[in-house]
């Protein structure tokens, strides 16, 4: 089990922001995603934000302002309330649109760059993580730690300069095509295997890094496996304080696991959902069931932007509504699987293909951003 608990994270102070019709823009980004879906530009993908990387279009939403949105405008954003991100991923999500490019520089790296990040870093990296001119991926995962972190081992030893890092990562998604990455080592050896852990931001074209594709069931190849020999990392790339990446990790993770994309990976098949209950009395009572749920579980994710305004990274709130949220969208893909009178078949560019991608992605939800049995123990010991 995780000790990510035994770290209280503070507070930040609440930033004063900037006022935005939630309502004008919900409908911009509507009609945005209506025009482009219709258009041809996008077909609606299941798990749009892990298995749709399309760098074009996440320029085009930085190019109308929607990347980054809550970040002060001296680093390229609109100074928004979180809710306003919240309209913003909901819609994509809705859509199924390609989000994966710009998905975790905007959702958790920038927000740690704020909050940890030197003023050399906020400078080098967030205005270009707004205008999605920079890609990046999470080098977390290990294959012999699962989902413990306290049990990594890939080590970064100081060297004149900065740090040598050897060590290996896996499932991280899209490393292939990230521009950077975020990178979590041990950095040295504590009592407490939660201590000692450090943060880094690097390049993914630095020598010693190589990428090797996995593929998942369907042949698909966004899963990575990273392997670091002898990279030299500049000491200008340690993101906050050497040592404290545990309590900086827990705080990063509450961004990752509290969004809108732990309940609506799975919404395009709603309507179809939705179209194939005409006439039928028990799918429509197992469907009214599964929205009420949604409809709760939305408002558990926008209950987090409220937190989030305030200065809180809230560990715990996000640990309950990943488990349950993505508890609930493996529920919807079984529905859709007993409900739809199709046959997965992915290579289909309707409804069947994305039954098949979200039966594919399904049995990932609640492991991927911590396991169920982890994220239980956080509730278990994180103060209320």
């Amino acid at each position: 089990m995780t000790a990510a608990s035994l770290i209280p994270v503070p507070p930040t102070e609440p930033a004063e922001r900037a006022p935005v019709d939630l309502g004008r823009l919900r409908r911009e980004v509507q009609g945005f995603l209506t025009d482009a879906r219709a258009n041809g530009v996008f077909k609606p993908v299941v798990d749009c934000w892990l298995r749709a990387f399309d760098l074009g279009f996440s320029r085009e939403l930085a190019s109308r302002g929607w990347l980054g949105v809550t970040w002060p405008e001296r680093y390229g954003g609109r100074n928004w309330p979180n809710a306003a991100r919240f309209v913003i991923t909901e819609e994509l999500l809705r859509f199924g649109a390609p989000i994966t490019a710009h998905w975790m520089g905007d959702r958790q790296i920038g927000p740690s760059l704020l909050r940890h990040g030197s003023d050399q870093l906020k400078d080098e990296f967030l205005p270009r993580i707004a205008a999605s001119e920079v890609t990046f991926c999470i080098c977390m995962s290990e294959p012999d730690a699962g989902s413990d972190l306290a049990s990594l081992t890939t080590r970064a030893d100081r060297v004149p300069g900065g740090w040598l890092v050897n060590g290996a990562k896996i499932w991280t998604s899209h490393a292939q095509h990230a521009s950077h990455g975020y990178l979590l080592a041990r950095t040295s050896r504590e009592d407490r295997r939660h201590q000692g852990l450090t943060e880094f931001i690097i390049d993914m074209d630095w020598p010693g890094i190589t990428v090797t594709p996995i593929a998942d069931m369907s042949g698909a190849r966004h899963f990575n496996e990273v392997t670091f020999r002898d990279l030299l990392i500049p000491e200008g790339r340690v993101l906050g304080t050497a040592g404290a990446g545990w309590r900086q990790v827990t705080e990063q993770l509450s961004f990752e696991r509290g969004g809108p994309e732990r309940v609506l990976t799975a919404y395009p098949l709603l309507e179809h959902l939705v179209a194939a209950a005409e006439g039928r009395p028990l799918l429509q009572a197992e469907l009214g069931t599964a929205l009420a749920r949604l409809r709760t579980l939305r408002r558990m994710a926008l209950s987090l932007t409220d937190a989030l305004d305030r200065g809180a990274a809230p560990v715990q709130q996000a640990a309950a509504l990943k488990i349950i949220g993505t508890e609930f969208e493996q529920h919807l893909v079984d529905l859709a699987a007993r409900a739809l009178d199709v046959e997965a078949d992915p290579s289909d560019g309707g409804v069947a293909g994305l039954l098949a991608s979200a039966i594919t992605a399904s049995p990932g939800f609640t492991i991927r951003g911590g396991a169920t049995a982890v994220l239980l123990s956080i509730l278990a010991r994180e103060p209320s």
